[in-house]
């Protein structure tokens, strides 16, 4: 029982740093399609959850991180993110999150340029459902394949 408390907090947790580690864990420790997709969705919801309500604070932070370290402002990645939201908004920033952004960078880039608390979770919610079954659908079938070409190839 503990053993399978432990894999389902690694997935979770992990879901809620880095999106696309819930599926490579959750198929690493031998979980189920569906449990894997929850945990990934779980996870990345929870992120959401916690850095919308204190992103602004959170971004603050980082700018001021940004300028004791004398970094620039406008960097090419920034660029990118401002044209994202000024043509497709809290949707396309939502999109993209799970595969390019993380939960937390993702959500805390809405939250910064002004999108509502309701909105951020709604966008997140299908984005993270959306990229949760995909992604956990190809790397369960994929990797099954990229496993069994491994193994038959001898070193």
């Amino acid at each position: 029982m503990l053993i399978e408390l432990v894999k389902y907090l690694s997935v979770y947790l992990i879901s809620m740093v880095k999106f696309f580690g819930g599926p490579v864990t959750g198929v690493s420790l031998g979980l189920t399609y569906m449990e894997t997709v929850l945990l990934t969705i779980a996870g990345m919801m929870t992120s959401v959850i916690i850095f919308s309500i204190i992103g602004r604070a959170a971004s603050k932070w980082l700018s001021n991180r940004r300028k004791a370290k004398q970094k620039p402002v406008f960097t090419k990645k920034s660029r990118r993110i401002v044209q994202v939201w000024c043509r497709f908004g809290t949707p396309g920033v939502a999109f993209l999150t799970p595969i390019l952004l993380t939960p937390i960078f993702g959500t805390i880039v809405a939250a910064l340029f002004g999108a509502p608390r309701k909105h951020i979770f709604l966008h997140m919610l299908w984005s993270s459902i959306f990229w949760s079954a995909l992604l956990n659908l190809m790397v369960f079938e994929f990797g099954q394949m990229a496993e069994g070409l491994l193994l038959s190839i001898k070193f």
